[in-house]
């Protein structure tokens, strides 16, 4: 008998969409689904851990892999380098686990080209309007930074229509139930 293979669940959004705090409870919800660690240029933050939320590379680590085409999809984003190891997707999938990838919008497109039966998520924010203030409530960015996150959620924002789903997350709970509809209704696909 032919072992059933999991599916992908790839969520893409603008920052400060609630896109992180969707996929943590979606993973409460289905806790039998992997979370698709990416790999990182990035500076580890202090309550980041190596493997779990991040594989923290170097850039040259980072570059070494791009050349032996280690990576689903990478993209240079702020500076940094982010990616999607093929080996990490490919040994859940065939064992039948199901993955949740938090991946840019180019990224999204290039796992589904890799994956075409992957399901993409778009987690759209109310607003423009709405985003900005959500980013400034953070108090993560500097200025500088937060009108960089401005500039791509709108280039985003642009992608969204090519997602197989697009939640807007207006009030929390309610886009959260719609994911958990989306994501149930392509299991009894499988």
């Amino acid at each position: 008998m032919k072992k059933k293979r999991g599916k992908l669940f790839v969520f893409s959004a603008p920052s400060g969409s609630g896109k992180t705090t969707i996929i943590k409870n979606v993973l409460k919800k289905f806790p039998e689904f992997i979370f698709s660690v990416s790999a990182t240029t990035r500076k580890k933050r202090h309550y980041e851990i190596d493997g779990k939320d991040y594989f923290f590379l170097t850039e040259e680590e980072f570059k070494k892999k791009i050349e032996q085409n280690e990576f689903i999809e990478w993209e240079k984003t702020y500076d940094y380098y982010y990616g999607t190891l093929k080996s990490f997707v490919k040994d859940n999938v065939e064992n039948g686990k199901s993955v949740v990838l938090e991946v840019d919008v180019k990224g999204a497109l290039k796992i589904k080209s890799a994956y075409p039966d992957a399901v993409l998520i778009f987690i759209t924010p109310p607003s423009i309007e709405e985003l900005k203030i959500r980013l400034k409530n953070r108090k993560t960015e500097t200025d500088e930074d937060f009108k960089k996150r401005i500039e791509r959620a709108k280039m985003e924002l642009s992608f969204k229509d090519k997602f197989d789903y697009n939640v807007v997350n207006e009030n929390l709970k309610d886009a959260e139930k719609q994911v958990f509809e989306i994501i149930k209704n392509e299991l009894k696909e499988l």
